[in-house]
């Protein structure tokens, strides 16, 4: 059977009507609840005190707020679109590394006539992979890299950048087998070259996790969102009466909404319910490096309620 790589943390079919509204794994309604009972609940204050007070609030209509709401969807479109982008590319970038990892250990195998060598290399590269995803979600991945390269985890953790120190030591080792005769100098240019390009997926990785979106664009929404939806009610009291807090909900979860899914989107090495699945994907790079050493493969990690880590 196939590897199929896990594109993300949340993979499943598409529900239909009615569980649509009921769907709460890998859905942003969690998060924004506290925005839209807190809208919903202002809301039903103001349509009381208008009608207790008997204010007469028809000279406020819904047009100036349709005209702030397109300016507020044009912001939230361009942050969503740029979150995406950083999403997607990170993506790419994991589904390269898969892709070089495997081109190593067809290379490894091929050039390196030592089995030891070839399996010591090839594990390196796997704590690479580990090591890697535990820099971009800032865990502790010594015990995930210990299983690969034993005691020498704890030694590379030491250093600033693990993962590139990995780098660094699978680039000496393929240069001892050059040095003692074992590999010849294209073999090795082939080495060096898929350490190299391992080494741009890195620097890849850590340019979309060091430079978040710019601040400003997140003020400017969550400023315009606040208030729109304290003003709404006003605009909405006139026209819709007792539904007042129901259509200010909606909106409110239209917004925040947007909102929230570009935040996760913004970090896609994070553990939230659409980020990616770099576990599932540090698994392909094992099974693919396993199977090219003739050994016997772990299993794919199993979904857990659709969760893929």
């Amino acid at each position: 059977m196939p590897v199929r790589e896990r594109p993300s943390m949340i993979v499943r079919p598409r529900p239909n009507f009615l569980q649509l509204f009921f769907i709460m794994r890998g859905s942003v309604v969690p998060r924004i609840l506290p925005q839209i009972f807190g809208f919903a609940v202002y809301s039903a204050v103001i349509l009381a005190l208008a009608r207790w007070f008997e204010l007469d609030l028809g000279v406020f209509n819904i047009t100036p707020f349709g005209l702030v709401g397109v300016t507020l969807s044009i912001y939230l479109s361009f942050r969503n679109n740029a979150a995406y982008d950083r999403w997607w590319e990170a993506r790419k970038l994991w589904g390269t590394l898969v892709f070089e990892i495997r081109n190593l250990a067809r290379a490894t195998t091929s050039l390196i006539p030592d089995p030891a060598e070839q399996r010591a290399l090839l594990m390196e590269a796997l704590a690479f992979c580990h090591f890697l995803r535990g820099q971009l979600r800032k865990i502790d991945s010594i015990k995930d890299a210990r299983a690969f390269i034993d005691a020498e985890a704890e030694r590379v953790a030491a250093f600033a950048n693990p993962a590139d120190e990995m780098v660094r030591r699978m680039g000496r080792r393929a240069n001892a087998q050059r040095r003692s005769g074992d590999v010849d100098p294209i073999g090795f240019r082939i080495l060096d070259e898929r350490l190299a390009s391992i080494s741009a997926i890195q620097a890849g990785c850590e340019r979309i996790a060091g430079t978040p979106l710019p601040f400003a664009y997140t003020l400017l929404v969550h400023r315009t969102a606040y208030i729109v939806c304290l003003l709404l009610p006003i605009g909405l009291i006139s026209t819709t009466g007792w539904a007042t807090p129901l259509f200010t909900a909606l909106i409110a979860y239209t917004f925040f909404g947007l909102d929230a899914l570009s935040e996760e989107l913004e970090d896609p090495f994070g553990t939230e319910a659409n980020d990616l699945a770099l576990d599932g994907l540090c698994r392909v790079c094992e099974i693919s490096v396993f199977e090219a050493l003739g050994e016997a493969p772990p299993k794919m990690l199993p979904a857990e309620k659709f969760y893929f880590s």
